[in-house]
């Protein structure tokens, strides 16, 4: 049998500054800025702060940041805490052949370390970065989104690890068989539940650092000589065969430095669910273009992605009666709805308030769900989607999404991205410190960045 995990770590350990396109270490600074915007104003959710006090609590003390605050702990720990701050309000980039969250599993594991590692250059640094990328993308892509989901497992902590292991790996200088054996420890290491889903549940938000906190873990564990599996991916009782019904082992390893998966990754506008961008592009678009009203609906219709049906469509009674933020942020009748009424689909529309609004209530039972083998033809390279909005007096318009906004084919400019930054991080600082941080992604080295944060 093919040693695909051995290939794999071997071509990423092997990996230097010097082999990646200018275009990858820009999107490397593009998505640290996407990262740090996420992270610092999730850093004020309930959700992080509850993570925060647990970790206060341990009286863990160290020289990593917890982004957000003025406290400093042990890398395993502040990778923890700004992971689960990164993803705490849904607007963190996604791969879309693996429909994995990265940036906030690989950047928290890395800034973490690289703070205990002050002579790491941005080269070693952003090049860490994407071979994480690399290796989680992959691996998500190998056991498949849909297979992965039907399972009940959630790709970015469970696929997440092991490019968090490799991140850590190449930031500690581990040799090649390290690195294969902390591949082999991040193995056991691979957990996360979409059972979130049920009851509006945190869980999902702490998955990315839980992943780079375990993925610190493992390469820490193999540089003290603990050892792990060496087929840990494609082996008899390895992830591959125990996460995906039809794993497609052959994706680990295909064109392996022709391409890199950084530049298949996209970030979000809207803050909610990925299977949603593209919907609410298209229910934006309509309702701009014909001057349409929100009293005029009289139906929606949305043609949703099949692998993200048992996401954003059902279970029918929790979608159309969202409960918590957790529950808007994955409720397709609810985020289009309420794009329709406010024009906008940002953090201030994903709450609980809005959730009880008896005119949301309405609009969002004019939201028919469908499914459309149109949109399912080029997924996952395409995340399209297909909308239809008729008013009372019976006209109809369909807009038809190929690219969502944010998708490399359709990207937020490096402007639009300082653009969100800035709203994101308005809560938290002046607009002078938001400046600051912007500039020094650009130039200064990443071990610094934390210092801005707090």
């Amino acid at each position: 049998m093919k040693e695909y995990t051995r290939e794999l770590v071997d071509f990423l350990h092997g990996l230097e500054a010097r082999d990646l396109p200018s275009e990858v270490i820009h999107r490397a600074r593009y998505f640290l800025l996407d990262y740090l915007a996420c992270a610092i104003r999730g850093s004020r959710e309930e959700s992080s702060a509850a993570v925060q006090r647990m970790i206060q609590r341990t009286g863990a003390n160290g020289c990593a940041t917890i982004i957000g605050t003025r406290m400093r702990t042990i890398p395993g720990l502040a990778a923890m805490a700004n992971g689960a701050s990164a993803h705490g309000i849904e607007q963190d980039d996604t791969h879309s052949g693996g429909s994995i969250h990265l940036g906030a599993t690989m950047y928290s594991a890395a800034l973490a370390l690289a703070e205990t590692l002050p002579d790491t250059s941005p080269d070693a640094f952003f090049t860490a970065v994407v071979a994480g990328f690399e290796a989680a993308a992959r691996i998500a892509m190998a056991v498949q989104p849909k297979e992965h989901y039907s399972l009940g497992f959630h790709m970015t902590p469970t696929c997440g690890v092991f490019g968090a292991a490799i991140t850590s790996a190449k930031l500690l200088g581990l040799s090649a068989e390290q690195t294969l054996a902390a591949v082999g420890i991040a193995g056991s290491m691979a957990a996360g539940s979409m059972e979130f889903l049920a009851d509006g549940a945190w869980t999902k938000r702490i998955h990315p650092g839980l992943a780079a906190q375990n993925g610190i873990h493992a390469a820490l564990l193999a540089a003290e000589g603990f050892t792990g599996p060496l087929r840990m991916l494609e082996g008899r009782d390895g992830f591959l065969h125990g996460y995906s019904r039809n794993p497609i082992a052959e994706r680990l390893t295909a064109n392996l430095g022709e391409s890199f998966e950084i530049l298949h990754t996209a970030v979000k506008p809207h803050a909610c669910c990925r299977y949603m961008q593209g919907p609410i592009d298209a229910v934006l678009a309509i309702m701009s273009e014909h001057k349409i009203e929100a009293s005029q609906i009289r139906q929606i219709e949305i043609a949703v992605l099949e692998a993200g049906w048992g996401i954003v469509a059902e279970p029918r009674a929790r979608k159309y009666s969202p409960e918590s933020v957790v529950d808007t942020q994955f409720s397709m009748p609810f985020g289009a709805a309420v794009a329709a009424i406010d024009g906008v689909a940002g953090l201030e529309q994903f709450t609980c308030e809005k959730a009880r609004s008896p005119k949301i209530r309405q609009l969002m039972n004019k939201v028919a769900l469908v499914k459309d083998p149109r949109i399912e033809e080029n997924f996952p390279k395409e995340w399209a989607a297909r909308v239809t909005i008729e008013v009372e007096n019976g006209q109809r318009w369909e807009k038809f999404v190929r690219y969502p906004k944010g998708d490399p084919e359709n990207p937020l400019t490096w402007d639009e991205m300082a653009a969100k930054f800035r709203m994101l991080t308005g809560t938290v600082f002046s607009s002078e410190r938001s400046d600051e941080i912007i500039a020094a992604v650009s130039s200064a080295k990443p071990a610094a960045l934390p210092a801005l944060c707090t």
